[in-house]
Parts: structure tokens; C-alpha cells; sequence
């Protein structure tokens, strides 16, 4: 099995991107849609500024157009986009950059839901389904419901609520490509704990030992 990968997104200084790519970190996010961690162009471009090239910088969208999308990417050097709204299967095959699409879980998802968007992404998100907010909920959805279902024909990524204490049973559980975190190491919203991601990171790669020696 390959290391899971470990996204901290939801940056807001350029000293939080720093302790992410420290830690061990494979790509940090910043998000360019409402939200309480919402920077512009010009705050992201200075969160990403001392990235390196080995670490993927992705954005955080939400139905924002194409265009949009395609100028954000090339003007911050994104290496990938992560779309939270409504977007459809064709809106994102022309967005210019890699797509990872986000579906929200509750209690009445199927992932028969992902297949649109066989060949029009590089990756799907399962975030947890709250009526009214397209993510950052920092609540868990139920993931013994999807464990013998996960969509197959594209990496999965897993969000919501995931903290250093949770971390790890999620990927023993869903075995993950990615997983992804923002509220769950943060001091307050938008400002990250440092000691928090560095926890992070070690669950998850205690995880990945773990489900590696069964």
C-alpha cells in the first residue's frame, strides 16, 4: 500500500504553510470561495510563496466560473483545483488544471453519484453532508457506510472532521489515497496549530505502518 497522502488546507499565513510542508505535509490548500478561511489572490500568493515544487498547491473553489478558475490556477502556480459546489462533470473537464471534485456524504448518498464525473476529474473528495455549507464543517460523516463502496475508477480523498485523534481509524478503515484537514488543526479558524499538524502527520503515517504490517 502507498502512503497515505496528507493535505493541510485552509491557509491563511505564509508561517502555517511553512509548519505544514515541515511536518511532512504532500500539499497545502487555500480557499478562494466564502469561508472563514477565505484569502485573495494576493493573501494566497504570499501563503504559497515558500511552497516548494514537491509539495502540490491546490485552490479551493466553489461554482466559480472556468475562467475564473483557469487565471487563479496560473496566476499562483496551482497544481490542482478542489470544487465544492455544484460543478458539473463537463464544467470540470475545462478547467485547465487538475480537478478534484468534492461530493458531500449523509445518510442518503450513494456513490453511484461519482460516476458522472468518470473521466472529467483526477480525483474525487467525500466531505460530510451539512444542509447549506459546501464544506469546512469539521463534523465526521458515517464511514462505515461507504467502506466497501468507495468510487474506484479515480484516488479518493477523505475530509470532514478529521483530527489527530480520528486520523489514523480512518485510513486503517477507507484506506485513502489523500486525506485532508483544515479545523481539525487550527488554534481558530484560519490559524493553524502547529504542534496539531505535526500530530496529524503522525497518525496518519503510524496508520499507514499499521495497515501496512496486516
Amino acid at each position: 500500500m502507498l502512503a497515505t497522502r496528507i493535505k493541510i488546507c485552509g491557509l491563511t499565513r505564509p508561517e502555517d504553510a511553512a509548519a505544514a510542508v515541515a511536518a511532512g505535509a504532500d500539499a497545502v490548500g487555500v480557499i478562494l470561495a466564502p469561508s472563514k478561511r477565505r484569502v485573495t489572490l494576493e493573501q494566497a500568493a504570499r501563503v504559497l510563496a515558500g511552497v516548494p515544487a514537491s509539495v502540490d498547491r491546490v485552490g479551493v473553489f466553489v461554482d466559480a466560473p472556468p475562467g475564473t478558475v483557469r487565471q487563479a490556477a496560473l496566476s499562483l502556480g496551482l497544481t490542482s483545483v478542489q470544487l465544492h459546489g455544484r460543478e458539473t462533470p463537463a464544467a470540470c473537464a475545462v478547467m485547465g488544471v487538475p480537478v478534484t471534485k468534492a461530493l458531500r456524504v449523509g445518510p442518503a448518498f450513494d456513490p453511484a453519484e461519482a460516476e458522472p464525473y468518470r473521466g472529467c476529474v483526477s480525483a474525487l473528495l467525500l466531505d460530510t453532508y451539512v444542509p447549506g455549507q459546501p464544506g469546512g464543517t469539521g463534523t465526521t460523516f458515517d464511514w462505515r457506510s461507504i467502506a466497501d463502496r468507495l468510487p474506484a475508477f479515480v484516488p479518493i480523498t477523505v475530509a470532514g472532521g478529521l483530527h489527530p485523534g480520528n486520523v489514523g481509524e480512518a485510513v486503517r478503515m477507507l484506506r485513502p489515497a489523500w486525506v485532508d484537514v483544515s479545523s481539525g488543526v487550527e488554534a481558530s479558524p484560519g490559524i493553524k496549530d502547529h504542534r496539531s499538524i505535526q500530530r496529524f502527520v503522525a497518525a496518519v503515517r503510524a496508520a499507514d505502518s499499521e495497515v501496512c504490517d496486516v
